[in-house]
């Protein structure tokens, strides 16, 4: 708990239940899905709610729940079973893509800031994480849309038409409250180094005001159960485990030792250490 990291986590995951607990996630999903006209623009639709998503929830299994009620309509109402199929895979893939376009995007990459800050006395600001991470979520996620387009439909199936239903965008009391504490959150960490606030800092007060008695959205108690409390100890035990290997030497005998090999395999060892962080970063999400 004396790790920023954690705190972070937890406010983040209560955000993301104040979300989930007004409907207003699911309100502004169906709301700009039913814009698109055909399927194409469906799939580049979601692509964009499930980027947007990952500013303020930083669970990937959080977000999932939030556009499967959206899958299930959609998929019930087109009927198509290659369309389904399609958008089966391009939901999670995109959850999983859209993870570097935010400092909060997933929980290794506040492991990465809490070693990088307890080390190197160097930290990444919300901003900077967005100036370097988003455009890349962003364009990667776009091409696996397209990707995933190409390769589960053809062209006729891409072009079908949808129906254009009437949907009413009233906000409630709750939800007009929601979005300016989440408004005011995200001024406040664009401006971090003007205030001088951390984003874990930011993110707890923004919680608190969120689950005020009488004034919030939600009971503190109720706010609780939305944090995943195995990823949290999780995410604890990594950085308690990631410091013992930096404090005792281990870590740096686990470098030389791969720079070593890597030296004997070929001279140009960065590049193959590289290599190998690289296929480990992508493939994780196969074994983590």
């Amino acid at each position: 708990l004396a790790s920023d990291v954690i705190w972070l986590m937890i406010g983040s995951f209560i955000l993301g239940k104040a979300l989930q607990v007004t409907g207003l996630a699911e309100k502004m999903t169906y709301f700009v899905v039913n814009r698109a006209r055909n399927i194409a623009g469906l799939c580049g639709v979601l692509t964009m709610i499930i980027q947007i998503l990952a500013f303020f929830i930083p669970s990937t299994s959080g977000r999932a729940a939030v556009v499967l009620p959206v899958f299930q309509a959609i998929s019930k109402e087109i009927g198509s079973r290659r369309i389904t199929k399609a958008l089966a895979i391009l939901m999670p893939t995109v959850i999983l893509v859209s993870t570097s376009s935010t400092i909060i995007g997933a929980g290794s990459h506040l492991i990465a800031l809490d070693m990088l800050k307890e080390f190197n006395n160097k930290d990444i600001t919300f901003v900077k994480w967005l100036i370097w991470g988003f455009p890349f979520g962003v364009i990667m996620s776009f091409i696996s849309c397209r990707v995933i387009l190409f390769l589960f439909l053809d062209k006729e199936e891409v072009k079908t038409k949808l129906k254009q239903k009437k949907v009413e965008f009233e906000l409630s009391r709750n939800e007009k409250y929601t979005i300016s504490i989440l408004l005011g959150m995200v001024v406040f960490w664009l401006t971090e180094s003007l205030h001088g606030l951390e984003i874990a800092t930011v993110t707890i007060i923004g919680v608190f005001l969120l689950t005020l008695p009488k004034l919030g959205v939600m009971q503190w108690k109720e706010s609780l159960k939305g944090v995943s409390w195995n990823l949290i100890l999780f995410v604890g035990a990594a950085i308690a485990l990631g410091k013992s290997l930096m404090e005792s030497g281990a870590a740096q005998w686990i470098m030389q030792k791969l720079f070593l090999v890597t030296e004997l395999i070929n001279k140009q060892s960065i590049f193959i250490v590289l290599l190998v962080i690289v296929i480990l970063s992508v493939t994780s999400h196969l074994y983590i």
